[in-house]
């Protein structure tokens, strides 16, 4: 520790002097100007756009924004170096800064290509900027020779825990080490997914299972290389381990039984993306909760319902609970729509009229053929049901109840059918006096 501060005191002497001031205020101007060029460069609409679109030529031009105010900085502060040289004035502190500033853009660069290289979906997006930092931060300090001291001096904090010290360095060390074997496993799960997807001879729901397996298996697996790499004795884990399982036990038993229920669903292949499905429903094929299925996740389902809303269903919802898959086999069903009619018209004509209601209609199937029946007598009427078949659900099964039932109101209109009204009769008595 004691070393660290003298070295930052000489360090802070030199800094000091007016040919160091000199190089530091033209290297922070020139970076300051390329920081604000860089920001309106991103921030245009043109750059926008670009990120928007796909294509190797847009990833190119995308890589390029983002290096925009690294690549100035850069030119900027060779051309002050150059300048400096030309006029006999000391350029060891420029010399350092072009040093970093060609570190940082080829670890941006790097990263970027890393992401992009495993699709949009990649888990280092977003994170780009942030693991660019802390890896140039570490090859900075090696780069100025500042990394020795600095482990020393954060190795020298800590306490002592039986027989193992835990230091501030041993923690850092352990965070980042742990943190690089999780992305790498990640960047891995996500290139072997890509490629699972492209496989189009195999199931879609096996190929998901496949990916989300082989992801789990690989962070998990990671995460455990990682604490060994750090230099922490897995054998103390023993106890970790059990406490975490009683946890799975018992606070987490919801989580673990719907991460067990997305791999049956994705081994069994009941539901898969793209599928048609009802949450529940109502006999006659009247669906409530009509969506298309997204996306099958670790812990849920994403269904999307006609008016755009996504809803994330734990997957043990569709393990314990009836569903409806409207793509799982015969994609045809069959429709009923009830129909009363007075007892003053002719029912046979009324059967006959609704029969005629979807002939021509786009969606209603002519094999099987529609069918009209005489339910019931009922207490107003007669009870007529007409029967229809479609075989696309997925477009909606309302909308053909509607065209259908208005059809049917209109010929019934024409043809002087009647649909009764529900009516109750109550007959008043006079008594005579002696009652």
């Amino acid at each position: 520790m004691r070393d660290l501060f003298e070295k930052i005191g000489r360090q802070m002497d030199y800094l000091l002097t007016w040919p160091a001031l000199v190089q530091i205020i033209c290297v922070v101007a020139a970076l300051l100007f390329s920081y604000w060029s860089g920001q309106r460069i991103r921030e245009s609409q043109q750059a926008r756009l670009i990120v928007d679109r796909e294509g190797f030529a847009n990833r190119v031009m995308e890589a390029l924004i983002i290096v925009s105010g690294h690549s100035a900085s850069l030119v900027l502060v060779a051309a002050l170096l150059g300048f400096l040289h030309a006029i006999g004035q000391a350029t060891n502190l420029v010399t350092v800064a072009l040093q970093l500033i060609g570190l940082l853009l080829l670890i941006r660069l790097v990263v970027y290509v890393l992401r992009v290289s495993v699709g949009d979906r990649a888990p280092i997006k977003g994170w780009g900027t942030t693991i660019s930092l802390i890896v140039w931060a570490g090859l900075s300090l090696h780069v100025l020779g500042w990394f020795e001291p600095v482990v020393e001096a954060l190795d020298s904090i800590g306490m002592q825990a039986g027989k193992t010290r835990i230091s501030v360095w041993s923690v850092v060390k352990l965070i980042i080490t742990v943190s690089a074997f999780v992305l790498i496993a990640a960047w891995v799960a996500r290139w072997i997914e890509r490629r699972l997807m492209a496989m189009h001879a195999v199931a879609i729901s096996m190929r998901i299972g496949l990916a989300k397996f082989i992801q789990a298996f690989l962070v998990s697996l990671s995460i455990l290389i990682g604490l060994n790499a750090a230099g922490l004795d897995l054998t103390t884990l023993t106890v970790l381990t059990g406490a975490i399982g009683i946890g799975l036990g018992f606070g987490l038993q919801a989580i673990a039984s719907n991460f067990v229920s997305g791999f049956v669903l994705l081994m069994d292949r009941s539901i898969k993306p793209g599928d048609v499905i009802s949450l529940s429903g109502l006999s006659g094929g009247a669906p409530e909760h009509f969506g298309w299925v997204q996306e099958l996740r670790g812990r849920y389902v994403v269904v999307r319902d006609r008016d755009g809303v996504e809803t994330l269903v734990p997957n043990q919802h569709f393990i314990t609970n009836p569903i409806i898959n409207w793509s799982y086999g015969d994609p045809r069903i069959r429709l009923r729509l009830p129909v009363r009619v007075s007892y003053k018209c002719d029912p046979e004509l009324a059967i006959e009229l609704m029969a005629q209601a979807v002939v021509g209609h786009e969606r209603v199937l002519a094999d099987p053929p529609p069918a009209a029946r005489l339910m019931a007598f009922g207490d107003s009427g007669f009870e007529l049901e007409l029967r229809f078949w479609i075989s696309d659900p997925q477009e909606g099964v309302f909308n053909v109840r509607s065209d259908v039932n208005r059809s049917i109101w209109r010929l019934f209109q024409e043809n002087g059918i009647v649909i009764p009204v529900s009516q109750r009769e109550v007959a008043f008595r006079q008594l005579g006096p002696d009652a």
